[in-house]
């Protein structure tokens, strides 16, 4: 995902980060009115579409991307929240209402997430902050919620720290909370349901908190549960119980997939975002173009509702051109000028073969072959695809100051600051970087082959044929940008017509395509991909060849390892005889992901090449769902980790 400009590392400019707490609530229901909306509402979705949605959004889960320590239930909107609260000078009387996963800053908490089931039916995380650390559990009862907080270690002080918990309502939804008498109360109309705790509670001090809470010492374990009371007991019980039994990696990406999938009041959707906290900081939402799909495969493996979902909604993101922007943010403001590298059809086709359900074809044909078509008629030089920016389509973001730049056509490729495109020749004029893109023309030409298929299989032979022929147009187009010395597919100069010698794994894609012959794809592996002077090595693969002078950089696309170029290349091996590089990619890769999951429970944005460490930079999210696409890559290379999560 191309995140690294600007625009992506700030905050929305003029509206505020909101810790929903009390008043924060309200905000929250208001976030709508605080976003100037551009575009008119999204059409209708299909009745089968409709009925995924509502099956998603339905029971307890952590729905609300503000907090990963507060559970929702929808569609009510009734909320829990747990928060931690220091009652000493000596801490200044800290409050912490909230808490998410890898925030860097000074006195921020520090989150270890646990399981995440994919119905949030039991989840699981560690808070550590200023010197505390606490245990959150969640499980469901029938349609009850229970937690248990448990303390770890807490900092020796005069007065314990207290486990606050909170109720409300969010979303201006009907209803409201009150205490009555030893218990918390949620009532909508005639319907009231109870909010119960253990342990001792204790006189309530000022905090900024307008909803009904209540206060107990962390002097041991603390529980909640919905419906009626319960003991400590009897809520380990149903922990016991709910908590997932087997382990390893397909349990790893259901956990990333259920904390990175929230509930998006502002269009009734479940959607899955690349972190919540890149949502926060847009706003509410961002999604990305490719990332989204990526998301869809992710859950593939274990809840097909969501994969529809995540596919969806980011074709229902389309600009009015037709193709599905870089991204899209809360208030319907959108990357108008640019798209990013057409994964869909492929999504689309992998999730059919999977689950078969035809309406799910129907949906997302016609905007697919939107913008396939988009691409041929906007992105067309010379017989090439090129990658742009339309500064001219309008309404334009005013936070995103790339439009009709070389930057804004950098990133239509996803690959922000990668050194292939340091000095590449383009025209400010029509927006084009006139360079003939490798990575790019081979998903196109996947594209093509995948949505020609899903037209056949809709009865459209006129598509169908319209989408091969267009395939077979720009594979051929690809086979003219082979070098028989390099052994490997290069970009072109269409200036001057030189090739591009810089190396990156979307050298690699053609593979993916297919427009590689079975000798060519013999050499780009064992002359590049299994080349340590390259690409291979202990963590692979770079983004840039070792190399590369940049590839010492280390510095997002300049060198970092990507979840993303792992599978798109995994997968392009798949159309080759090439067991041992698949099975050593898909090993290498998995090493890759438990070394942060396993230690921290991090899931990166991006790793470093050299170490194979995410935290070294601070460029790198810490719990971004395509870093789970390492995982991926095991789960398909080895079908039984398939069956882990399944239900």
């Amino acid at each position: 995902m191309p995140n690294g400009s600007p625009l992506r590392r700030t905050l929305i400019p003029g509206i505020p980060t909101v810790a929903v707490t009390g008043l924060g609530l309200c905000m929250v229901g208001m976030a709508a009115l605080l976003f100037p909306i551009r575009l008119s509402a999204q059409g209708p979705r299909s009745p089968e579409y409709d009925a995924v949605q509502r099956s998603l959004a339905q029971g307890w889960n952590t729905w609300d991307v503000n907090s990963v320590t507060a559970q929702v239930l929808l569609p009510e909107g009734f909320t829990i929240r747990v928060g931690l609260k220091h009652n000493s000078a000596l801490n200044n009387d800290a409050f912490l209402p909230d808490a998410q996963i890898g925030r860097r800053g000074k006195g921020d908490e520090d989150v270890v997430p646990g399981p995440h089931t994919w119905n949030g039916s039991y989840t699981e995380l560690r808070v550590l902050w200023q010197g505390d650390e606490l245990l959150l559990q969640s499980a469901h009862e029938g349609d009850d919620l229970v937690m248990l907080a448990t303390p770890v270690h807490l900092k020796p002080t005069a007065v314990p720290t207290s486990l606050v918990v909170s109720t409300g309502v969010l979303w201006n939804r009907p209803g409201g909370a009150t205490r009555s008498g030893d218990h918390l109360e949620f009532r909508k109309g005639s319907h009231t349901l109870g909010v119960y705790w253990t342990g001792k509670e204790q006189p309530p001090t000022a905090i900024p908190l307008y909803s009904p809470f209540f206060m107990a010492p962390l002097e041991g374990p603390i529980g909640v549960s919905t419906g009626r009371p319960r003991s400590i007991s009897q809520i380990r019980s149903i922990l016991d119980r709910m908590h997932p039994s087997a382990a390893g990696v397909s349990r790893a990406i259901e956990s990333v997939m259920g904390w990175d999938t929230f509930y998006d009041p502002s269009q009734s959707r479940v959607i899955s975002p690349v972190s919540r906290l890149w949502s926060t900081g847009w706003g509410g939402y961002v999604l990305f173009d490719w990332d989204t799909f990526f998301a869809a495969s992710l859950a593939s493996i274990g809840d097909r509702n969501l994969a529809y979902a995540d596919t969806i909604e980011a074709l229902r993101e389309a600009a009015p051109e037709g193709f599905v922007p870089n991204y899209a943010r809360t208030g319907g403001w959108k990357s108008f000028d640019r798209s990013e590298p057409p994964v869909g059809a492929l999504t689309v086709l992998n999730l059919y073969r999977k689950f078969h359900d035809r309406w799910f074809l129907r949906d997302t044909f016609d905007p697919l072959l939107r913008w396939n078509r988009w691409w041929d008629e906007h992105r067309q030089m010379k017989g090439y695809l090129v990658l742009g920016t339309d500064a001219g389509n309008k309404p334009g973001d005013p936070d995103d100051p790339s439009a009709g730049t070389l930057q804004g056509a950098k990133y239509e490729s996803g690959l922000d600051n990668s050194p292939m495109y340091d000095g590449a020749p383009f025209d400010p004029k029509t927006g084009r970087m006139n360079v003939a893109d490798v990575g790019l023309m081979s998903l196109y030409v996947c594209d093509c082959q995948a949505l020609s298929e899903i037209a056949s299989m809709l009865g459209r032979p006129s598509e169908a044929q319209e989408l091969r022929d267009r395939g077979e147009h720009y594979r051929a187009s690809l086979q003219t940008l082979w070098d028989e010395k390099m052994g490997i597919f290069l970009n072109r100069n269409l200036d001057t017509g030189a090739p591009l010698s810089r190396l990156s794994p979307t050298n690699l894609y053609p593979l993916l395509a297919r427009a590689a012959t079975p000798e060519q794809a013999a050499r780009m592996v064992n002359e590049h991909l299994l080349n340590p002077a390259e690409f291979w090595g202990e963590w692979v693969i770079p983004s840039i060849a070792r190399s590369d002078p940049a590839f010492k950089d280390q510095d997002y696309w300049r060198g970092r390892i990507w979840g993303p170029m792992n599978y798109l290349v995994y997968l392009g091996l798949l159309n080759y005889d090439q067991p041992l590089a698949r099975r050593e990619l898909a090993r290498k890769s998995l090493a890759l992901f438990n070394k942060e999951w396993s230690a921290k429970g991090h899931v990166h944005e991006n790793y470093n090449a050299l170490t194979g460490e995410g935290d070294d930079v601070t460029s790198s999210d810490r719990f971004y769902h395509w870093g789970a696409l390492l995982g991926l890559i095991d789960v398909l290379e080895n079908p039984a980790r398939a069956e882990e999560t399944q239900r």
